[in-house]
């Protein structure tokens, strides 16, 4: 029996009145600080990179296809200070071999950003 309800017509079910929505919110926009971590990978610490910093130079890793601008934007909004000059230096990747094991060490690209004269970035938190 239950094989032939399947067959069957069903009622038709009456059209249920729609109530009017309120207007929708418009799409909640990312934050600026979660934009800004998509520019900046991490500090770049070294023995020169520690030397710049006292010539208010400090230098970070970024993400490729970065420019310029959105690196002093990012540095400017997460770290609040007012940043004069960016210079970009991509380092290509080095061959490297290990006994017969020859591959390759990754390339990366870092950013130099000199801050205002009296600002200064805290890198290590004490």
């Amino acid at each position: 029996m239950a094989i032939r309800n399947i067959f069957k017509k069903k009622p038709k079910e009456k059209p249920v009145e729609k109530i009017p929505t309120p207007r929708a919110e418009p799409p909640k926009r990312v934050s600026k600080i979660s934009e800004t971590y998509r520019v900046l990978k991490e500090p770049h610490i070294t023995e020169k990179a520690t030397d710049l910093a006292r010539k208010n130079q400090y230098v970070f890793r970024i993400w490729e296809g970065v420019n310029k601008v959105e690196v002093k934007k990012a540095i400017e909004d997460i770290y609040k200070v007012k940043v004069i000059d960016v210079k970009i230096i991509k380092v290509p990747p080095k061959r490297r071999r290990l006994g017969r094991i020859s591959g390759w060490k990754k390339g990366y690209k870092k950013a130099i950003v000199k801050v205002k004269e009296g600002q200064k970035i805290e890198l290590f938190p004490k």
